[in-house]
């Protein structure tokens, strides 16, 4: 990417509008969104949206494709990752001074190239967001933080936070002898605040989540997309709502379970980023 390109790509996000729609996109991954959708979460007009999306492809930060009677957009994950790595290029000699996700690996000298992204005794903080953060995500933090061995810390937040703990989440997490203690309904505002964890991961476990704008987390963590039926939805009888909780119990300990299994400290950034998404489309 020569200068005049970045100058483009820099001009087109330099608008509130943009810069949401963009992050939206990237949220979204490889399946992208339609403009109704966008239109509705953004809370803009068919034509203000068709505007701004046209600054974006102008700017070669959006890629557009036909599916039928829809126009799929999708983040265009080459030039945005072109666009970081000349505003970092260089940076304090390639030492790994700046936040892992924002240093352009492939720039480094050989010796340091596994520090860009890990180091051996590192503890990973990740975050799993959800709607109401009292189901799905509180499962996976649980999950995550028996699991992890001690080299993952696991939170979880909801965009709406719920005012407690869904009872059958707390049931099915002390069947299986994992810990409750702590376990709370939070607003993802938490975890945005300068004094809060600086997060490595955020993983949406909901479609509704994952179709809203963010915040902007400290330390811009990688992200993915795990969606999976809320177990809270289902139709209200005991023997229902126990076996979609459970379905969605044994889904978040398979992910989770592929996610540990991940060798971070062999793997560059896309690489990783490309398997958090694969883990997404994991089936029970």
């Amino acid at each position: 990417m020569d200068e005049a390109q970045v100058i483009r790509a820099l001009g087109a996000l330099a608008q509130e509008t943009r810069l949401r729609l963009f992050r939206l996109l990237v949220v979204a991954g490889p399946q992208g969104l339609i403009p109704s959708s966008m239109a509705e979460t953004l809370g803009a007009s068919a034509t203000v949206l068709s505007f701004h999306l046209k600054e974006l492809h102008a700017a070669g930060l959006v890629q557009v494709q036909r599916q039928g009677r829809h126009q799929i957009y999708r983040a265009a994950i080459t030039p945005m990752n072109e666009l970081l790595s000349y505003l970092t290029a260089h940076c304090c000699q390639c030492q790994p001074c700046l936040e892992p996700p924002l240093l352009d690996c492939t720039s480094c000298a050989p010796s340091t190239k596994k520090e860009c992204f890990t180091m051996p005794d590192a503890v990973y903080n990740v975050l799993f967001i959800c709607t109401h953060n009292s189901a799905r995500s509180i499962m996976a933090e649980a999950l995550l933080n028996q699991l992890g061995g001690g080299k993952f810390r696991a939170y979880s937040a909801g965009s709406h936070p719920a005012s407690h703990v869904h009872p059958q989440t707390l049931a099915l997490l002390q069947r299986h002898k994992i810990p409750t203690q702590g376990l709370r309904s939070k607003n993802w505002e938490e975890f945005a605040q300068p004094d809060a964890p600086r997060m490595d991961f955020v993983l949406t476990v909901c479609d509704q989540a994952a179709g809203e704008p963010c915040p902007l987390w400290p330390g811009q963590p990688m992200s993915a997309h795990w969606g999976l039926q809320d177990p809270a939805s289902v139709p209200n009888s005991p023997e229902n709502v126990e076996k979609a909780f459970g379905e969605a119990f044994r889904l978040l300990h398979r992910r989770i379970s592929l996610f540990l299994s991940l060798p971070l400290a062999k793997l560059d950034q896309l690489s990783l980023q490309q398997e958090l998404r694969q883990i997404g489309h994991t089936a029970d």
